[in-house]
């Protein structure tokens, strides 16, 4: 006995399998890390890998798909008067433990892949206008550079990559007493 095939729905299902091939790829990331498997990710999705390959020709385009919520959020947070350094690090902190894969991938020294280049430079950015605000105001040393917080932030996501996630929350505010020491006036 052959087990019943769904109805190819063509090009009306394509928005519904892109959505659930990024679900499915969030979740294999935030478990298994960046080399998840696209197959599995296909199969939790419900598409065959042709559809995840239509939607996401290489890992790369899946995962930034994936985190371009993460990054559209920092950006608005960002954006808003008044946001300080510290909510923005916060925000990047609270996305770290929850999907280390994204922040590892932009935050690490530069891959060569230009699409996690153009990720990186928009988290840069995004930490640039709130370090020069917290230097004026005298809470950040002046050596510190926005390379020096991407930095922190790698290594930050990278630490959390080797905890289990129930631990993960309690390691990042360690981390961050400990580097504040070396960025704080």
């Amino acid at each position: 006995m052959t087990a019943a095939r769904r109805p190819n729905r063509g090009p009306k299902a394509a928005a519904h399998n892109r959505a659930a091939l990024i679900a499915a790829a969030r979740e294999a990331f935030a478990t298994a890390g960046y080399d998840a498997s696209l197959t599995e990710v296909a199969r939790a999705a419900g598409v065959g890998q042709g559809s995840l390959y239509r939607h996401f020709p290489d890992r790369v385009s899946l995962a930034l798909a994936v985190f371009e919520g993460s990054v559209a959020e920092l950006e608005s947070l960002a954006a808003r008067p008044g946001t300080t350094l510290d909510e923005v690090l916060a925000l990047v902190t609270e996305q770290a433990v929850a999907q280390t894969t994204f922040v590892t991938m932009v935050s690490l020294p530069p891959q060569p892949d230009p699409r996690i280049l153009a990720v990186r430079d928009r988290l840069a950015r995004l930490l640039e206008s709130g370090l020069a605000e917290a230097q004026r105001a005298g809470r950040v040393r002046a050596e510190v550079s926005t390379d020096d917080l991407v930095l922190a932030v790698g290594m930050l996501a990278l630490m959390l990559t080797e905890v289990p996630a129930d631990e993960r929350t309690r390691t990042a505010e360690r981390i961050w007493r400990l580097l504040r020491h070396g960025i704080e006036t």
